[in-house]
């Protein structure tokens, strides 16, 4: 019976994943864990009933020798401080997104060998590049995020090459539309066109429209996350890696999308608002992926943005 962890647990991602997960895995157990306590997602009773919620700070190595004293057949690395959070504050970007992952992953190698363990990194770790090849771009990350994402990379992959866990490594595209609150991405803006304006909040576009973006819908996104801890191991062949399906799109064509769905009056609540160090981190990453390893593995291709903004705006009327 799988009994899977997922850190970061109150997070956008993390409550998504729940539900999908455990209807993929009847038997399954599920326990979220992050900073505060995570709320249990709105899903039927029958699978609530077999998630776990945990407040837990996991830059403490003993609250993480606590929570690793349980042993878990999966375990989803999705804690983390964003993107513009890590560039604003080095030392916390450390301190969360390498010393306390890095000890999380030692913990499980040495007790609990052979877990499988699902990390989600971003296409942060590249620089600008006008076509990402999976195994021949450079990874040239522009960001300490981007920096810290490679590092943990790269443990869990010689990890998983040493036979002490099963990695899997997804490199994430920024994901449209989240919802929620505004996130110390330096990308939350992606969403919040979309998001703010169909709610009729006042929000700020802080880039070109002319900036180009590798995206992927939150259903999409789920849908992989599920799927790639059942892929078998010999699949990955000599990398762990995996670069996530997404789309190419401009900050224009998100707007488009935003005018289709809530039309002229949505796009009154944008205000363009140049902020040089956001469009800086953000226009740093690449915006096209060859994603074939990804699609061979059997993962699931993402459809039009256009899709993911009427999702969202469906999701408001519920």
């Amino acid at each position: 019976m799988a009994n899977i962890l997922i850190t970061g647990g109150a997070g956008f991602i993390g409550q998504e994943l729940a539900g999908p997960l455990l209807a993929a895995n009847p038997e399954a157990r599920l326990t979220l864990t992050d900073v505060i306590e995570p709320s249990v997602p709105d899903i039927p009773d029958e699978e609530a009933k077999r998630i776990s919620t945990l407040k837990a700070d996991l830059t403490d190595n003993k609250v993480l020798q606590d929570l690793l004293s349980n042993k878990y057949s999966h375990v989803y690395v999705l804690h983390g401080l964003m993107s513009g959070g890590a560039e604003a504050n080095l030392e916390l970007g450390l301190k969360v997104n390498f010393d306390s992952i890095r000890n999380l992953l030692d913990i499980l190698r040495k007790q609990h060998p052979g877990t499988v363990v699902v990390f989600a990194s971003s296409c942060a770790i590249y620089g600008n590049c006008d076509m990402v090849r999976e195994f021949e771009t450079l990874p040239q990350p522009k960001s300490s995020y981007g920096m810290e994402k490679i590092l943990i990379e790269l443990l869990l992959n010689d990890f998983s090459r040493r036979g002490l866990l099963d990695g899997r490594i997804v490199r994430l595209p920024t994901v449209i539309v989240r919802p929620g609150a505004p996130s110390a991405a330096a990308s939350s803006f992606a969403s919040g066109i979309v998001r703010e304006s169909l709610k009729g909040i006042p929000n700020v576009l802080p880039v070109g429209q002319d900036l180009a973006m590798w995206v992927c819908s939150p259903a999409t996104v789920v849908a992989n996350l599920v799927k790639i801890k059942d892929i078998p191991d010999s699949a990955f062949g000599e990398s762990r890696i995996v670069n996530l399906p997404g789309v190419t799109v401009t900050v224009k064509g998100i707007l488009d999308a935003l005018k289709q769905v809530g039309g002229e009056e949505a796009l009154r609540f944008v205000e363009e608002k140049h902020d040089p160090k956001i469009e800086a981190i953000v226009g740093s990453w690449p915006a096209r992926f060859d994603v074939s390893r990804a699609l061979g593995l059997g993962l699931k291709p993402d459809g039009d943005v256009l899709e993911a903004v009427e999702a969202f705006y469906r999701s408001l009327q519920k």
